[in-house]
């Protein structure tokens, strides 16, 4: 340190503080950088290797399957629409709407009994040991109550519960009830088809979402029935009637397009609320049309003689020599007028015996070739998946086709000899029966001849004679002017391997209008009584009554007209004119 004299001031003189020089070590510089590189590099590979981790940990829960579904089965499912369902003139028949459905993650619920309690004092109904069961555990869902309302979902949500929530999905909802019950069918809790055409429709669709095995979805176009639901009702309504008028034990009726096969309207009684599928399970609640088979009685005359007609082997004058009774072995058919008479009278009076010797001209083998044509000998084609096999023999014996003759010794569906009427009133060409809409010209693609044109006017002749002068007559008497025409059946029920003396199926087939019939009805009741003492429990007086209010409601709605002109019918008499009748 040094000093120096000040030379300006006039004080003594201070001294002057000096600094000391910084040396700079050569490489210094040079390890500071190294260091601040390294801490830089260091600081990289973190990052580096934290987004490592953090993309391999995304890529593996990319990688996990997540549980989306409710005990199974996936939310799409459970959100799944149905198709709409309308009949002919577009009325809705069978709708999907929306409900909530409560469900639970029991992984994040921690106080069990707690929530049970609270869920309780919305839906007192739930079992609490059951509630609380279900609540316990680490599964993501599980279902508490499917298909509430609203006003319960509000509440619910309105306790807080952590783990409780609501799913919305389709409810079926059938806005006319009963009424097209045996048509419609119903669906599970699951919106799936169970039953009619609800199921018919899935199974169709399976195609379109197999995995699913689910209708087709609600964008997509409503599927269209046949079934016109005015006919409906008033048919269901007439029959609801009848069973209360003659203390019935069940009731059917089923009325078809002869042209196109469409089913117009069908009715079992007793029938069940779809929106309420667990009163199907009530007893004999089954579709009588499609699904359960029944000896016809003397409606099968029609068969028989239409089959003898087309053969040739009878003209419809033609002399009929039942004057004795059938004998085969010690067994003898002794029912019927027992009197010569023409083959429109056998029909008219619904003669046993005349009826079989018809059969017996035709003969048995005849007989039988022409039950497989009208399609006696398989199930029905339409579309229901309730379908019953027909029970037919392979072949006749004699005294089998004897029986079979007038409608016994065998048994079929209602729609079966439905759809063979229908075809001997349509120039006798059959077309299957369907509850889809179908137009004349593809009707006409699926048509298959059974009998001549010829025949086919005579069997309408038949039918309109038997409601002028037989046991049609009470039929004609509640459809005046629509020109009906039809034949009666009364079968005595099979008890314990026996037939009944007092328990009867009635049945009556009918057409109209005649001049050109269009619709082929049947109406059946089971175990008929007699309605007072003036009458029997016999078809004549019952189901032919029925047959006759129903057309009398429904024609109008179908555009027939009425009309009582005598030229109609003088027409339809002259089939009947035909030279040089032989006795047979």
């Amino acid at each position: 340190m040094t000093t120096a004299d000040h030379l300006d001031g006039a004080g003594p003189l201070r001294p002057v503080q000096s600094y000391p020089e910084i040396i700079e070590v050569p490489g210094t510089a040079r390890i500071h950088n190294r260091i601040t590189r390294g801490r830089i590099a260091i600081v990289a590979l973190l990052l580096v290797a934290g987004f490592l981790l953090i993309g391999g940990r995304l890529v593996q829960l990319g990688q996990v399957k997540v549980d989306d579904t409710i005990e199974g089965i996936t939310r799409d499912i459970i959100q799944a629409s149905r198709p709409p369902i309308v009949d002919r003139n577009g009325i809705a028949i069978a709708v999907d709407i929306r409900v909530p459905s409560l469900y639970a993650e029991p992984r994040r619920i921690v106080d069990v009994a707690g929530t049970a309690a609270q869920l309780r004092t919305v839906l007192p109904d739930l079992d609490e040991a059951w509630l609380r069961q279900r609540l316990t555990g680490d599964k993501g869902f599980v279902w508490l109550k499917r298909e509430l309302t609203p006003a319960i979902e509000d509440r619910v949500m309105a306790l807080g519960l952590p783990g409780i929530d609501f799913i919305e999905e389709s409810k079926r909802f059938y806005p006319a009830g009963s009424e097209l019950a045996h048509v419609i069918g119903s669906v599970n809790v699951d919106n799936q088809g169970i039953a009619g055409m609800e199921l018919a429709i899935d199974r169709d669709d399976l195609a379109v979402l197999p995995e699913l095995g689910l209708a087709r979805g609600a964008e997509l176009e409503p599927e269209v029935l046949s079934i016109d639901t005015r006919v409906q009702y008033v048919m269901r309504s007439e029959l609801l009637a009848a069973l209360a008028r003659f203390r019935a034990i069940a009731a059917a009726g089923a009325i078809v397009d002869v042209k196109t096969g469409e089913v117009i309207g069908m009715v079992s009684l007793p029938d069940f609320d779809p929106n309420e599928p667990a009163t199907a399970l009530k007893p004999d609640s089954f579709n009588r049309i499609t699904n359960g088979t029944f000896e016809l009685g003397s409606t099968f005359k029609t068969i028989t003689i239409a089959a003898a007609l087309d053969s040739g082997a009878v003209g419809i004058d033609d002399m009929i020599d039942a004057r004795e009774g059938v004998r085969f072995g010690r067994f003898l058919l002794d029912h019927g007028r027992h009197e010569i008479m023409s083959v429109s009278d056998v029909f008219r009076y619904s003669d046993n015996i005349g009826t079989i010797r018809i059969m017996e001209t035709m003969g048995k083998e005849r007989l039988r070739t022409f039950l497989g044509a009208a399609g006696f000998d398989q199930r029905s084609g339409i579309e229901l998946p309730e379908r019953a096999a027909p029970r037919v023999p392979g072949s006749f014996s004699d005294v089998g086709a004897a029986t079979a003759s007038y409608g016994y010794g065998f048994a079929a569906t209602p729609m079966h000899m439905l759809t063979a009427v229908a075809a001997l009133m349509n120039k006798g060409k059959l077309v299957p029966p369907t509850l889809f809409r179908r137009s004349e010209a593809e009707a006409a693609q699926l048509a298959r001849p059974i009998v001549s044109s010829r025949t086919s006017e005579e069997m309408m002749y038949l039918f309109r004679m038997n409601a002028l002068l037989g046991s049609g007559r009470n039929m004609e008497a509640q459809a005046v002017g629509y020109r009906a025409g039809g034949k009666t059946g009364t079968a005595e029920k099979t008890i314990n391997g026996r037939y009944s003396r007092t328990k009867n199926v009635t049945v009556f087939t009918s057409a109209f209008p005649m001049e050109n019939p269009r619709y082929a009805m049947l109406v059946m009741l089971d175990e008929a009584q007699a309605e007072n003492a003036r009458s029997t429990r016999e078809a004549g007086w019952n189901v032919a009554v029925v047959s006759g209010q129903i057309i009398q409601r429904i024609a109008p709605m179908l555009g027939i007209l009425p009309t009582t002109a005598a030229g109609i019918d003088d027409r339809l008499m002259q089939i009947a004119a035909r030279p040089e009748a032989t006795v047979r």
